[in-house]
């Protein structure tokens, strides 16, 4: 894990745009009493810093966004590290499968890894997670996850995926 600064940079935009777009621009909803379905967008950064510069790299713009974003606002809960561990599983899993395909990525490619990276984030981890912290079924919790993911799994592919070509655009007017 050796960043360069203009990295550290570009992470911590990502991280700061994460902040924002679930903590000021997220909502929650509540499932069976319980604050159990959150719709935001602040998942996009993460999965944008683990395709574009590496795994570890989404990984720590995940735990940072999360870390720091709780500092600010943690929505009046307490702190859970499980969800520090979905937010940085958020940026390793795209990293891990895509990073080294960057440059001519394919809305399937990009689709199935955000469907992947959500069901074992966003679906099961985060479902577990909050089963775990508020003592409700885990499978009374479950059906409105899955139903807002239909919601938000079309919306995180077509940004990361039109964000990402517009970078490597972009790096390939650079050099």
């Amino acid at each position: 894990m050796d960043f360069s600064t203009r990295q550290i940079a570009n992470l911590g935009v990502l991280a700061a745009v994460s902040i924002v777009l679930t903590r000021v621009f997220g909502f929650i909803i509540p499932v069976a009493g319980v604050g159990a379905l959150r719709i935001s967008f602040g998942e996009v950064p993460l999965i944008l810093g683990g395709i574009l510069f590496g795994p570890w790299a989404g990984a720590v713009t995940g735990l940072a966004a999360d870390l720091i974003g709780y500092a600010i606002n943690s929505h009046g809960g307490a702190f859970f590290p499980g969800f520090a561990i979905s937010a940085a599983l958020t940026g390793l899993i795209p990293g891990w499968i895509l990073h080294k395909h960057r440059e001519n990525l394919q809305w399937w490619q990009v689709g199935a890894t955000v469907l992947i990276t959500d069901l074992i984030t966003g679906v099961f981890l985060n479902t577990l997670w909050l089963t775990i912290l508020y003592g409700q079924g885990f499978f009374v919790i479950l059906p409105a996850r899955l139903l807002a993911r239909l919601v938000t799994l079309p919306i995180y592919t077509l940004a990361v995926f039109l964000i990402n070509r517009a970078y490597q655009a972009y790096r390939r007017g650079v050099q």
